[in-house]
């Protein structure tokens, strides 16, 4: 059964977390994240400049950077203004931060000196380490560096105070504008800063970051990976460094040699402790990149090292090999050059690969592309991305733990087509990589959103079910083992793992861990060869019943109770307005017993009348009624089939069988929208509402039909014809 494991340090690595071990529900523990205090391939659609903007609505960096010049004015920010609401949600900062432009500052102020590197960046009063280590990571490949940071700002020529950086999102590449007023104490920036005080480009990337997520509070702890995938468009691969290969390093050189960002943490021994400083000088939970590997020789023998780097810019490992380590002496003056070894107190140091694996804990690697780092061969990955969301009570089924639900949630059909090109293997094999990441939780913070629980499991679809894109039933996944899955449900933005299976058909279910969690997610798949990944149950139809002659002879006695019942109401002019409806179908409707309902509604009525209302007069004769209520029959049978308890309810999830029992053939998009619109906040659908449901699908198939008289699935409509049959449905 899937457990939930709730990561325990800083950056939150672990895909499949063991250390310190897991936490299973309901006594699930929640994330502990980077941060707390401070002592001071990639696709081709990247390289485009046509993003989108976020933050400033229909007006791109150049045309508003044209008009401030323009007009001889320095740029403010109307989406993210120099005051407390840029800065926190949850608290008020003890002193005044007075936000100041860099010219205000110093003098001279510079956006780049001497090429943007990872001397220039050192934490200020802000938890995130995190996301400062992986700019020490991306300042290694000056490719990726300038797409995040855009050449030609300066503070000199054309300065207007707007400056822009653009930054991956779900699947998307956007253009993030901001002012350059920066929040300082004492004339002093109060974040991230420099080790020269007239630079700042640094500074002004956490400011364009903290607009994208809504405050700077909201960067307060999480994981170099997030930041990592942000500024690459990425996929990241965890690796906890006892249970890591044994070629570890060698998949680290590989990482260094494509580009790849790399960063690293020790696990704290208090979850809820963030940032302990440890007598060698490395600190438990917090980040720190990895930004070198090197071989060096000492004494006639070949040492691997590794270089990192703390993201304060200062406290440093202080054992073999650190800056001040005594048998540096010992190391040839030419290795000593390569290395660049320099006695400073600048958050970067050497260690040994030994000490590097006893020491940490957990290794994140984010690939530019899906490219095995265990393969000596660059190759093209394939990619298929899909969003979709979950919603309460009609698509968020939680894990398999819940056999109920579990089927409720998105499905993704996956076709691997051809097999991997290896000739050392002797099985026909697919390699693919699937990353599941949930969206917008970080931006959602203020509102109280935390990361939720996630992962996702792999099955094969039936040789008799492939091509069928319906959504696989219940009774499939209770009689069906997944073929592959991600190891553990945790609470991070992204879970990915990679796989080797036959090439047949699949079905990725992505899920949280509980049901009921409603959010929006984004479900990638790598591949080394073609394939095809698209979300199931995307028909939309229903079953038209074959017309049966009409017969008005009715002579059972619930039939002849039926017209008196109807005579009765309705009077000489046998028609019945939805008032009339309302008592006639409330009588009836009384005498089954097995039903529990309070009655139908006015509001319903007035919708059945619209459904059989042939000539416009908002009234039914008896033929139209007797074809509404033989609907309504057929209708209350598959109610009660679900109402299995006589509760008069039936749930929002048996909801999308019931409607598919009906006859009518909807996607996930109709069902949330069915669920948000008929159930109640306990996600029940009594049975005046279910009846309202199927009367407005129907009479809206039927509508649509008729408007479609080519029978090409498109209809044009009139703002008059639109309104005429919205309005009376």
């Amino acid at each position: 059964m899937p457990t939930a494991i709730s990561a325990s340090v800083a950056p939150q690595t672990g895909a499949e977390p063991r250390s310190p071990g897991p936490v299973s529900h309901p006594a699930q523990g929640k994330t502990t994240e980077a941060g707390g205090g401070n002592p001071s391939g990639i696709y081709s659609a990247i390289l485009s400049r046509n993003f989108p903007i976020i933050g400033v609505k229909e007006k791109t960096f150049e045309q508003l950077h044209k008009k401030c010049l323009e007009k001889k004015v320095l740029y403010l920010d109307p989406e993210f203004p120099p005051d407390e609401t840029s800065l926190f949600y949850s608290q008020k900062f003890p002193i005044q931060f007075v936000w100041k432009r860099p010219p205000e500052i110093c003098e001279n102020p510079r956006f780049i000196i001497g090429g943007a590197n990872r001397t220039d960046i050192c934490q200020g009063d802000l938890g995130d380490c995190w996301f400062l280590a992986a700019i020490a990571c991306l300042t290694l490949n000056e490719r990726l560096l300038f797409r995040v940071i855009p050449h030609d700002q300066s503070f000199t020529e054309n300065y207007a105070g707007i400056f822009h950086f653009q930054f991956w999102r779900y699947g998307d590449w956007v253009d993030v504008v901001i002012d350059d007023c920066l929040p300082t104490y004492n004339n002093q920036l109060v974040f991230t800063k420099s080790n020269h005080r007239n630079e700042f480009w640094s500074a002004l990337l956490e400011k364009a970051y903290a607009k994208l997520h809504g405050s700077y509070e909201a960067l307060k702890g999480g994981n170099t990976t997030e930041a990592m995938e942000d500024f690459t468009g990425g996929v990241t691969e965890f690796f906890e460094i006892k249970d890591a290969p044994w070629d570890m390093y060698k998949i680290m050189r590989k990482a260094i040699e494509r580009g790849s960002l790399m960063g690293c943490s020790i696990d704290t021994i208090v979850p809820v402790q963030y940032e302990t400083r440890m007598a060698c000088g490395l600190v438990r939970g917090h980040a720190y990149s990895v930004t070198g590997l090197e071989e060096a020789l000492f004494k006639g023998e070949k040492v691997k090292l590794v270089r990192l780097r703390n993201p304060w810019g200062q406290v440093e490992w202080n054992g073999s090999w650190s800056d001040g380590w005594k048998d540096w002496s010992f190391v040839d003056k030419d290795e000593r050059a390569r290395l660049q070894h320099q006695v400073t107190e600048d958050g970067e140091f050497w260690m040994s690969y030994e000490d590097f694996i006893f020491h940490f804990t957990k290794l994140e690697i984010c690939n530019l592309t899906a490219d095995a780092l265990e393969s000596d061969k660059l190759q093209t990955w394939t990619v298929s991305v899909n969003e979709g969301r979950w919603v309460r009570g009609c698509s968020a089924g939680g894990c398999r733990n819940f056999p109920d639900t579990f089927w409720t949630n998105p499905q993704y059909r996956l076709k691997l087509l051809e097999e991997d090109d290896d000739p050392d293997d002797s099985e026909v094999i697919c390699s693919f990589l699937v990353a599941l990441m949930q969206k917008n939780r970080r931006k959602d913070r203020k509102l109280g959103a935390n990361l939720f629980t996630i992962g996702f499991a792999i099955y094969e679809v039936p040789k008799e079910m492939h091509g069928n894109k319906q959504h696989l039933q219940k009774d499939f996944f209770l009689y069906n083992a997944s073929k592959a899955r991600s190891k553990t449900y945790i609470n991070m933005r992204e879970v990915s793992q990679r796989f080797r299976l036959p090439p047949s058909e699949y079905v990725i279910v992505p899920s949280t861990y509980e049901p009921h969690q409603e959010g929006e997610f984004i479900l990638r798949v790598f591949s080394e060869k073609r394939n095809l990944s698209e979300e199931a149950e995307n028909t939309i139809s229903v079953d038209r019943p074959v017309p049966q002659p009409g017969n008005t002879n009715w002579e059972s006695e619930e039939q002849q109770q039926f017209r008196n019942i109807f005579k009765q109401i309705a009077g000489d002019e046998m028609e019945i307005c939805a008032d009339e409806l309302k008592n006639v179908l409330n009588t009836l409707v009384k005498k089954d017993q097995d039903l529990k309902m309070q009655g139908f509604t006015l509001e319903s009525c007035r919708s059945m009348i619209a459904l059989l209302d042939t000539d416009g007069s908002g009234r039914l004769n008896l033929q139209e009624f007797h074809h509404l209520w033989k609907k309504i029959k057929a209708w209350q049978k598959i109610f009660k089939r679900y109402d299995t308890n006589q509760s008069g309810t039936i749930n929002s999830y048996e909801m999308r069988n019931a409607v598919n029992d009906a006859g009518f053939h909807l996607n996930s998009q109709l069902y949330d929208i069915i669920t948000m619109r008929y159930a109640d906040k306990h996600m029940n659908i009594d049975f005046d509402s279910f009846i309202c449901c199927f009367v407005r699908l129907e009479g809206m198939f039927r509508a649509f039909h008729a408007f479609d008289k080519d029978g090409d699935g498109v209809i044009k409509l009139n703002v008059l014809e639109w309104l005429q049959l919205t309005m009376y449905a």
